[in-house]
């Protein structure tokens, strides 16, 4: 099953992710985004101001509607008569408060925006380069989709919730105390009535989500489950075809479908019937409230333009609750999303930096192993006491069978890995001595995995040393036996790679990173297993441009096909991590031993 990360369907009430430490990562995040708190602040204020403009509106428009009742009687006792310009005041007032109030919306909302998009920028900026400074067992213990889901969907997340939340927790609760403040002043007994609707809603949607939750779980559940059988049977068809397995994946997505239909259903259902409930609750509380307040009017106690006004501010009432809840929702998954990345910004760097660290420029390529030790687990020693000597522009080739611990080697010389004892020199000066970056400028490197991006030839092979001219690419490209194929390509040098270089065969992405390891020109190459997937005619072109390549150069060479080692200056021959044994290749044959049997064994008639 593929590791990318995938949304799944959340329901209106489908349960939501909540983070370990909310408490803990809430005040984080307000530490991170304190460089913004005026603005923040300036929000809230606008927010507010915002909502209580927007509550006063309706009382102030039953006064129209009770001075247009006022007129009617007036009319009809043959006493007076409408007074339009009393009521295009007050319908100009209230205009006028709803321009204020959308004007503060509009000013906290560019604001907000403004503020997460500014947060989001800096938090993928900070999670990008802190990738640079992670060790490389940060990566190789996890899989590339959960580092990917922190720039993508957990910072999407963040942002989302950030933009929304704050204003909208400001706003609602505004909302609540203002519409409270304004009924009340209207009629406390209606205000009474109004609020008894609240415990009522409550009960009756708490009851529905405390019987749709497990449903909701369960059509998780089974949609992650569906969605990787459908990947897997992608991936896979082939598999699937040449094994005749077809029926039976079928019946597994059968099975898992009918159990994501029943949840799905049973969920869906009990969350379609939660409006319908609330409807019910909603309008016998208007027939409450209209009842009551007629009876008020009639007594004189209130004018009918308060009953307008609040059956206007009992039908908002419940939005601003409704919002709360929703909010509290995201604020939740908002966090849980903060967590995880404030986890990865947190996790242990690299050391980058050391104090007078040695001068990379100049380096000869003399290596030296001295009484190595090394193991991923520091109670699991795998190289216990490795020694040797390499002079510049020597060639050593490391060889055995797979996890022997060819490639730990590479990752020591690097520093990717620290080694637990002895020390790694080169040109007589500890790599603990250079600091990171500057070390692994020394280094070319030409792996199995070829790496291409999606842009011209030219742009990829100077991807090796960006201030190179034209010629120096040209003249690098012919070095590794390149020119010739790019030539029949259309465009030639300027044809441009497609995302995964599917565009050319796996020979040819070979010679273009060859091209571009000899114009970065470092005096220490590593090439690993640079010719295990191509053919042997292939082989034979790419082995000529790694001659080329290798030239003046220290080279270490991970390799299975011994034949393309036999004239390596040194072999280091490891087993189970260990280096059992070293020398040339006649010396390694005269002795009759592990390397000797595994040439044989190559190259037995």
């Amino acid at each position: 099953m593929a590791d990318t990360p995938r949304r799944r369907a959340r329901g209106p009430m489908a349960p939501v992710e909540k983070a370990k430490n909310f408490k803990g990562t809430i005040r984080k995040l307000i530490k991170y985004i304190g460089r913004y708190k005026i603005a923040v602040i300036i929000v809230m204020i606008c927010a507010a101001i915002s909502t209580v403009f927007s509550v006063i509106g309706p009382k102030i428009l039953g006064n129209a509607t009770s001075e247009i009742a006022s007129g009617l009687m007036k009319k009809i006792q043959g006493t007076g008569s409408i007074d339009l310009n009393a009521i295009g005041l007050i319908l100009l007032s209230v205009l006028l408060l709803y321009l204020i109030s959308a004007g503060f919306m509009f000013v906290q909302g560019w604001l907000m925006t403004g503020i997460t998009q500014k947060i989001c920028y800096r938090m993928r900026r900070d999670i990008s380069e802190k990738i640079n400074r992670m060790p490389l067992k940060y990566f190789e213990s996890r899989t590339y989709g959960e580092v990917l889901s922190r720039i993508t969907n957990d910072i999407d997340t963040l942002g989302m919730g950030l933009n929304q939340s704050i204003t909208q927790i400001i706003t609602s609760i505004c909302t609540v105390f203002g519409i409270l403040v304004m009924m009340l002043t209207i009629s406390p007994l209606m205000t009474l009535i109004a609020i008894i609707i609240l415990p009522v809603s409550a009960l009756l949607l708490s009851s529905i989500v405390k019987v749709s939750q497990k449903h909701f779980r369960a059509q998780q559940k089974h949609l992650g489950i569906i969605n990787g059988i459908v990947e897997e049977s992608y991936g896979g068809h082939l598999i699937i075809k040449a094994y005749n397995k077809e029926s039976d994946t079928l019946d597994e997505f059968e099975k898992t479908n009918k159990l994501l239909y029943n949840s799905a259903w049973k969920s869906q259902f009990l969350s379609g019937m939660m409006m319908p409930l609330m409807m019910i609750v909603s309008n016998l509380g208007y027939a409450a409230v209209a009842i009551s307040g007629g009876i008020l009017a009639i007594n004189g106690v209130i004018r009918i333009g308060d009953i307008q006004a609040f059956i206007q501010y009992v039908k908002t009432f419940t939005q601003p609750i409704q919002q709360i809840s929703q909010v509290i929702n995201q604020v939740q998954s908002m966090t849980a999303a903060a967590e995880r990345v404030f986890e990865f910004l947190d996790e242990d760097e690299e050391i980058q930096t050391v104090e007078n660290p040695a001068d990379i420029k100049n380096i000869k390529g003399d290596v030296e192993f001295d009484h190595v030790s090394f193991g991923y687990d520091e109670n699991k020693i795998i190289i216990h006491d490795f020694s040797a000597k390499i002079k510049s522009g020597q060639r050593i080739a490391i060889v055995g069978p797979t996890g022997a611990g060819k490639t730990t080697m590479v990752k020591l010389l690097m520093r990717f890995y620290d080694v637990n004892g002895g020390a790694i020199k080169i040109d007589g000066h500890n790599i603990k001595d250079f600091n990171r970056r500057e070390l692994r400028e020394a280094f070319g490197m030409v792996l199995q995995d070829t790496w291409l991006f999606n842009g011209t030839i030219m742009e990829n092979i100077r991807y090796g040393r960006l201030d190179a001219t034209d010629e120096e690419v040209i003249s690098a490209i012919k070095a590794a036996h390149a020119d010739r194929f790019i030539k029949t390509l259309p465009k030639g040098y300027n044809m441009v790679l497609n995302e995964d270089a599917s565009n050319v065969s796996q020979g040819q992405k070979q010679l273009l990173t060859i091209a571009r390891t000899i114009l970065s020109d470092n005096p220490i190459l590593i090439l690993d297993e640079a010719t295990s997937s191509v053919d042997t005619r292939t082989e034979s072109r790419i082995q000529r441009a790694m001659n080329n390549l290798m030239k003046g150069r220290t080279s270490f060479i991970i390799a299975h096909r011994l034949s393309t080692i036999k004239d390596s200056d040194l072999i280091l021959v490891m087993r189970d991590g260990d280096i059992i044994e070293q020398g040339t290749h006649d010396e390694l044959l005269k002795k009759d031993g592990f390397y000797a049997e595994l040439y044989n064994s190559q190259f037995e008639q």
